[in-house]
């Protein structure tokens, strides 16, 4: 029996989608692509066994078993997870949550109580919602919606960057987890196979068209994105996951 898979759809994704579509051990698997809150919904309601999903999810499963030391992760700006507005976040009354994913939530929720100890009323978002962002209502937009918001709003503030300066840590958006224990074989090929893919990031490169003209795929990919998931990034993921266990 294949294993139920659904993975992130951003362009994050794609080196990690391209090392398991080159590999054998894509014929274990049954894969499907989704935003992330969809990713997590599968994985909690058992639809899925094995997910890329916002960390945000693992106190909502009864078992979760991290079996990846890949992620989607950063060590300081991240690029594709801000706060955008009109006037500077100070001035802000009101926030639009991205209702695409639960951990760029609960990080804007962690960062202004903590960091930037400003006070809003949030706002539930739905599809349409980054065209009302402005006066003093401000925006939380991640993933590839973001590409080019830097040039339409005056002020933005990324999350990944917000974060390393409140803690000193890396941060950890997405990781790969399962609901039940797998075989240390197939752990070993599923990782075999996510490290060739990021072994052919340069090629995959050429690959991709960028979404805009002015946003480098490269830079993208080597700056901002930091796909290891080393012991730093697994002390933030600790530290974050205190505050979502708290704050529910």
């Amino acid at each position: 029996m294949k294993h139920r898979l659904v993975a992130v759809s951003y362009l994050n994704t794609k080196p990690l989608l391209y090392g398991l579509l080159r590999s054998n051990i894509q014929e274990e698997l049954e894969m499907d692509l989704a935003i992330p809150s969809e990713c997590a919904r599968r994985l909690v309601a058992e639809e899925a066994d094995i997910a890329l999903v916002p960390v945000a999810v693992i106190p909502e499963l009864p078992e979760a078993h991290i079996i990846s030391d890949y992620c989607i992760g950063t060590t300081g700006k991240v690029a594709t997870v801000c706060i955008y507005g009109d006037v500077p976040l100070r001035e802000m009354t009101s926030i639009y949550l991205d209702h695409h994913s639960r951990t760029s939530v609960m990080l804007t929720r962690l960062l202004l109580e903590e960091y930037w100890r400003h006070d809003v009323q949030f706002l539930d978002a739905e599809e349409g919602y980054i065209d009302r962002i402005g006066g003093t209502v401000g925006g939380l937009v991640i993933g590839d919606r973001t590409i080019g918001l830097d040039r339409r709003f005056a002020h933005v503030y990324d999350l990944g960057e917000a974060w390393k300066t409140h803690t000193g840590l890396p941060f950890v958006f997405a990781a790969w987890v399962s609901r039940k224990p797998l075989g240390a074989d197939f752990i070993r090929r599923f990782n075999d196979a996510l490290g060739e893919g990021l072994a052919h990031l340069p090629e995959l490169q050429l690959l991709l068209s960028s979404p805009d003209p002015a946003f480098s795929l490269t830079e993208y990919f080597t700056h901002y994105i930091d796909y290891d998931l080393d012991d730093g990034k697994r002390a933030a993921m600790a530290r974050f996951l205190q505050f979502v266990k708290k704050n529910g």
